[in-house]
């Protein structure tokens, strides 16, 4: 169920969005992304997660990744929203040659309240969150209870299935840019 935004008189929904970075100054980068989506009109950041360091998943040659997922109140489009994640990636350097490859910032919709979604474009929910431990600790926690909307089953539940988590907790985000007046 939407909530009133303080944007517009329209319908808004909560947003999750994956921040990830493995090259140059990982903790920046994330931190200019976010930085990147609080500045975008009718997205208004509410909470982020700690920042995670994790060992590359697919394309293992490769540096660490930080991690971290936030969440938003959004009055856009998911498409729209994943627009403006594909600019924000671009204004800081991302280029898309090696898939799972490494990335100066990576971000990703999650989820976007309980829209279902599979267009060529995006996928909603995103398909790999529940295999992931690195999108599943800091998902949970800001968001302890989510369900994935589709099937209703508790992302808890998949965070108990994968087992060994080899995160590994390494900073905070600067928390006084995320105080709203």
């Amino acid at each position: 169920m939407g909530l009133r935004s303080k944007y517009s008189a329209t319908l808004t929904e909560h947003a999750f969005i994956a921040l990830g970075s493995n090259l140059d100054d990982r903790q920046a980068l994330l931190q200019g992304g976010l930085d990147a989506l609080r500045a975008v009109p009718g997205i208004d950041v509410l909470s982020v997660s700690s920042i995670y360091e994790t060992a590359p998943h697919g394309y293992t040659d490769q540096p660490a990744f930080l991690n971290a997922v936030c969440c938003a109140e959004t009055d856009r489009s998911p498409k729209t929203v994943l627009a403006e994640m594909h600019r924000i990636e671009h204004h800081f350097g991302r280029q898309r040659h090696i898939h799972w490859g490494p990335r100066t910032l990576d971000l990703d919709l999650l989820l976007m309240g309980d829209v279902c979604l599979n267009s060529s474009q995006l996928t909603l929910p995103h398909p790999h969150i529940g295999e992931r431990d690195f999108v599943l600790v800091p998902l949970l926690q800001i968001a302890p209870e989510l369900r994935n909307p589709d099937t209703g089953q508790k992302y808890a539940d998949d965070l108990a299935t994968i087992g060994d988590h080899h995160l590994r907790p390494v900073a905070e985000f600067h928390m006084l840019s995320l105080i709203h007046i």
